[in-house]
């Protein structure tokens, strides 16, 4: 269950700053459809991920892991 709760709380970061997945992928420096797998939970983010996309997005991880 853990995914989902990531891929919730990326998706809607992604969105409040105006991303769409092509362009944050971009930034990230990654294919889209890893970005995708993460957004639909189907993928785990490991710890660099989560990184990246934080720095990407410019947020915390706190901000994310927050309920």
């Amino acid at each position: 269950m853990e995914e989902m709760l990531w891929a919730r709380r990326i998706r809607a970061f992604r969105k409040l700053k105006g991303f769409t997945q092509v362009r944050l992928a971009k930034k990230m420096g990654i294919a889209v459809s890893i970005l995708g797998q993460v957004e639909r939970g189907t993928r785990i983010p490991d710890d660099a991920f989560l990184h990246e996309v934080t720095k990407a997005l410019g947020i915390s991880i706190k901000e994310l892991h927050s309920d």
